[in-house]
Parts: structure tokens; sequence; C-alpha cells
């Protein structure tokens, strides 16, 4: 007589016989389509999220910010461009919609020209923002400053001004345009930061501090934004070969002048752009865009601070010594 656990181990067996690898592959093949389907319907709504978004730039007269506008312009958005020379804005204007290569149907941009430092005329500027298409979609604080010197040599004037142009600009741009997207219950704030705003290097002091103030101020605002389904991105790249080295200000506040090296070979501003563009489709929080030993070196900071400290130390000794030949 054959027991009960003898007859279901039986049956299992028997059932197993039918599995066999010709009933499996169309199972197999099913789930991988439905998979790639997935993905492709995926695919298709990243690439439609900016068709017809109201995306403001700033500091969209060179450098990523330029390279950032066209991206999104080919992406359909309706762009409002932001920076200090009107003239230049209209030229980029004029650039973008003379091309003739747009797969999507685009839109003619908007130029409101103003000074991040001038606080007084950021309420005046944002209004002529939301005014050019009733409200704003995505706002990208790209507007930037950088800096090359010694901290006992830099007057209080140069951190002042590296301060208000990377951190207080945005903050009160954001601030001015925030309370239309907490009613609409809709908008994505992207800062565009550095891999200095996660860890400091010699030299560099006033930029490094003004960016580590807007990784920590974004970082609240995204938390205290989820409520209200707001987004907040902060793009961290690493060195970008633009003219930031050259524009940068130096101790007394003159023009830096030089393109460093690290910034000459820094990745390109269109390849840049592209990455912003895609993590704002995918709604990413928080992006590094960096190569290997920058990216490994947030992790030395946090995990082996004496390690990371010595070896900052020895790049300023280094440095200095250079400067001093």
């Amino acid at each position: 007589m054959v027991s009960a656990a003898a007859r279901k181990t039986k049956l299992k067996m028997w059932n197993m016989d039918f599995i066999t690898p010709a009933a499996a592959l169309p199972v197999l093949f099913g789930c991988v389509g439905i998979f790639s389907l997935f993905k492709l319907l995926q695919c298709m709504r990243t690439k439609t999220h900016l068709l017809n978004a109201v995306v403001v730039i700033t500091g969209a007269n060179s450098g990523l910010g330029r390279e950032c506008a066209k991206v999104f312009y080919d992406a359909g958005a309706k762009l409002v461009l932001c920076g200090r020379n009107k003239e230049s804005l209209e030229e980029l204007i004029t650039e973008l919609t003379a091309s003739q290569a747009n797969k999507v149907q685009t839109h003619r941009p908007y130029v409101v020209a103003f000074d991040l430092t001038d606080f007084g005329a950021i309420a005046a500027a944002a209004s002529k923002i939301l005014q050019c298409f009733g409200h704003v979609d995505v706002l990208i604080n790209n507007a930037g400053i950088s800096y090359r010197g010694t901290i006992v040599d830099t007057t209080i004037d140069v951190d002042k001004t590296v301060m208000e142009t990377n951190y207080f600009g945005p903050v009160a741009l954001t601030k001015a345009l925030l309370p239309d997207m907490i009613t609409r219950r809709q908008g994505h704030i992207v800062a565009i930061s550095s891999i200095q705003g996660r860890i400091s290097i010699p030299f560099r002091s006033a930029y490094a501090a003004s960016k580590h103030a807007t990784q920590a101020f974004f970082d609240c605002l995204r938390a205290e934004m989820e409520q209200y389904e707001i987004l907040v991105t902060v793009i961290s790249p690493g060195y970008i070969h633009t003219n930031l080295s050259l524009n940068a200000l130096t101790a007394n506040g003159s023009r830096y002048g030089v393109m460093d090296t690290t910034t000459a070979q820094g990745r390109s501003p269109v390849e840049v752009a592209q990455d912003v563009l895609n993590a704002v489709r995918r709604k990413k929080k928080d992006v590094i865009l960096a190569d290997l030993l920058p990216s490994l070196a947030i992790y030395l900071r946090t995990l082996a601070p004496g390690l990371f400290f010595r070896l900052m130390a020895s790049r300023a000794r280094k440095e200095q010594k250079s400067k001093n030949s």
C-alpha cells in the first residue's frame, strides 16, 4: 500500500516531467517580450516627458547653459532663457530657430535678462518668467562663477560675490517661483552643483563653500517639497571644458584668465547637457557626473577622512610649490 506522502512525491515528479525545455521556451520568450515592451513604453514616455514643458534655464549665455538650451529645445520644450547679456541670449534664439533638424514641434524661446546677484531684480524677473508661458515646469539653476585663490589672500568681498552668484541667487529665484509650483502641485527644480559640492580641494574655498551650501539647501528642499509632488534634482559634474576657469575670480576679485589643464581636459558641455536632459527625464534626485577618481574621493572622504585630509594637504603643498617656482 502506497502512503499519502509517497503519492504526493510521485505526483510532483509526474508534473515536473511536463516542464520540458520545449515547454519552458515560450514562457521565457513571453517574459522577455513583456519586459521589452515595458522598457519600450518607458522609453517613449521619458522622451515625451519634456514635450511642451516650460523649462527655465539660467546662465544660458554660454557653456553648459547654452548647450542645455539646445538639447531641451530639441526635445520640444518651451524655453525661457535667462542671463545677464540680452543680446547673447537673442543670438542663441536665432541659432536655435534656424535649425532644421528638429524631429518634434519646437517653440520660439523667450528671453528674461537679469543679474542673479541683484536680489531686488529677482522678484520682477520671476514675474516676467511666469508671464512667458503662464507657469514653469522645470527650473534649471545653472548660472555660476568659479574661483581660484588662497584663503589668506582672498577678500571677504570675493567670498560674498561667489556665494551670491552660486547660492543666494539661485535660492532667491527658486523661492520666487515655488509658490506657483506648489499651487499647481507640479514642478521640477534642478540645481547644477559640482563635485566640489561634495568634496573640497585646495585653492577653491569660496567656490566649494557655495556648492556645499547649494547641495544642502536643495537636499532640504527635496524633502519639504515631496508633499507637493515637486521634484528636486542636484547634478554634480566634474570638470567641464568651458570658460569657467577663464572667468573665475581670484583672491583680489580680478579675472583669473587661465584655462586650467583639468578644465581643458574636462568633458564636453554637449555631453553633460545631454546627461542633464536624461536626469530630468528620468526624475533622478541626485546625480554625479564625474570620472572614477573624483567619484571615489567622495567615498574616501566619508570612509577614510584622515587619508583624504592628508591627500588634500599634499596636493595643496604641491600646487603652492608649483605657483612659487
